[in-house]
């Protein structure tokens, strides 16, 4: 695979700090049931790493004594984690909001028969990866069958009330461009979802939130192979608009790796670089959860990178989607 990161070091991106922390991103590790060609994280059913209780209770304490209202849990497939359901069970017994970002098909692996059953009796938010309500373009990016397993695990949730207005288990859905373009608006795209998965497979949500990729791990080798980096790099700066500088995610969250090294955003977590902070720059020591137990995190610079353009492009991108409503650019793929 080949990497990105020397190309995006060296960077012209407006310098960012942080606000109050609300929210902790925590990866519970790398192993997946599935191998998609964007996944920033390059997960895949061969990876072995996984966040140990002794780091998440770290996370719990990091919550507790920052007041932090929501829990973000991410991998991977985060459920194949060992710990998943002790987490989420302690977390929400602390009030947090409580986050799964779920790719569906998961639903339907041996062993996770409860699964959903759980998450509804925690009230666990999910966020679940659907790029495309058309079959062959999801098992294009994801595999064959993932569609199927996909519509199968909605209809599950579905069926224990998630996505319903008078439940309270809320279902959101993640769509992410198949090749090098940026998003489609995503309140027009949200309107195409609803009307496309209600009449063709009786199925609702309550929001689709619409994601940038960014150009890394998978996704940036692949741009590179197709000659095609220069190109996405030059979209997504052409299309930098300065107002969604206030609502990148950065400012308010922290990205926990499995070993529990503290990272500014999900992305930087993925390059390795270090968390920002004053006086930090000569430091080699990565900065464990444990380390910022007593820290004040407001005014800390935000460590950069060229790939910060992927979230402040056009309509921006976020964990929670849209930041703004920017029209959408499309990128022609690039001459070999």
């Amino acid at each position: 695979m080949r990497d990105t990161f020397p190309l995006l070091l060296e960077t012209d991106f407006p310098a960012i700090r942080r606000s109050k922390l609300e929210t902790i991103q925590a990866n519970l590790g790398y192993r997946c049931n599935q191998s998609c060609f964007h996944c920033h994280v390059a997960a895949s059913p061969k990876r072995t790493e996984e966040m140990d209780w002794q780091t998440m209770a770290q996370v719990l304490d990091l919550a507790r004594r920052h007041g932090v209202q929501t829990l973000d849990l991410t991998g991977g497939a985060p459920e194949l984690n060992r710990h998943f359901r002790r987490l989420v069970v302690a977390a929400r017994e602390l009030g947090l909001r409580v986050i799964d970002r779920c790719n569906l098909s998961i639903l339907s692996e041996p062993g996770q028969e409860t699964l959903a059953d759980f998450l509804a009796g925690q009230q666990v938010e999910i966020v679940a990866s659907l790029p495309c309500y058309l079959e062959e373009n999801v098992n294009a990016q994801r595999g064959d069958g993932v569609f199927a397993a996909s519509i199968a695990g909605l209809r599950q949730l579905n069926a224990l009330g998630y996505g319903l207005p008078s439940s309270g288990l809320v279902l959101n859905l993640v769509y992410n461009p198949l090749g090098p373009s940026l998003p489609p608006d995503q309140v027009q795209l949200e309107a195409a979802y609803k009307e496309q998965l209600a009449s063709r497979y009786g199925i609702v949500f309550n929001q689709l939130f619409a994601l940038t990729n960014m150009p890394i791990q998978r996704f940036g080798s692949q741009l590179i192979s197709r000659h095609q980096f220069a190109d996405y790099m030059s979209l997504l700066k052409g299309a930098y608009q300065e107002a969604n500088l206030a609502g990148v995610m950065c400012r308010s969250l922290l990205s926990v790796g499995w070993q529990g090294v503290v990272h500014d955003c999900d992305f930087n977590q993925m390059l390795g670089l270090q968390l920002g902070g004053e006086g930090q720059s000569g430091s080699t020591r990565p900065v464990h959860v444990g380390d910022l137990l007593e820290a004040d995190l407001a005014g800390r610079p935000i460590r950069i990178a060229d790939h910060c353009y992927g979230c402040t492009a056009g309509q921006g991108s976020s964990c929670g989607g849209a930041l703004g409503a920017a029209e959408a650019v499309e990128l022609q793929p690039a001459s070999s």
